[in-house]
């Protein structure tokens, strides 16, 4: 069995102190709360994700590019996961990308993204913690809102977490796995 690793071992996403302790402090001893890992490809990051949706077979190269692609925008992109102590696997995870607005007095909103829980783990309010955390980083980064999309049958999930229902949520999808993908220069 594999033995935790502390966060002091791992390339993280963001700085821990990030996280709200009272959030943490809820978890109980047997789990912990942390940005996400450079190394998180081998904890079922991906896995606890396909809770939501497909995920791809990544290789560790494609993850650590992704994840360096992330930090190489700092202060934008805040993901964090709950960790099992006893197994050194993850169980929980969630996003939070800050978007710099140039209205609202150039404000900025957190958008959270992909609260995923392992099924296994699923009814020790988990997904309310991440939650709450997520909320918390989009409020000290000077968020002045932090909005979420969802399924009609998870509106009274996010209504406990103190959201509401405001407006409506349009998307249009592009079929982009036929054509190669242009990252424009900077």
């Amino acid at each position: 069995m594999p033995s935790f690793t502390p966060d002091s071992q791992l390339d993280l996403l963001f700085s821990p102190e990030l996280i709200p302790a009272s959030v943490k402090a809820e978890l109980g001893s047997d789990l912990h709360m942390r940005p996400l890992a450079k190394t998180d490809i081998t904890r079922s990051h991906l896995s606890v994700l396909s809770v939501l949706t497909t995920t791809p077979d990544l290789t560790v190269a494609q993850y650590e590019q992704a994840f360096n692609a992330l930090r190489a925008c700092p202060n934008t992109y805040f993901t964090l996961v709950i960790v099992n102590r006893g197994t050194d696997q993850i169980v929980g995870v969630g996003s939070v990308f800050i978007e710099q607005k140039f209205t609202r007095g150039l404000g900025k909103v957190g958008h959270i993204e992909d609260i995923a829980v392992d099924k296994s783990m699923q009814g020790r309010k988990l997904g309310l913690r991440v939650i709450q955390a997520l909320s918390a980083i989009s409020e000290n980064t000077g968020c002045y809102k932090t909005i979420l999309n969802c399924s009609d049958k998870n509106i009274p999930f996010y209504q406990k977490c103190g959201f509401e229902k405001k407006e409506n949520e349009m998307a249009r999808y592009h079929n982009v796995a036929d054509r190669p993908v242009h990252t424009p220069r900077l």
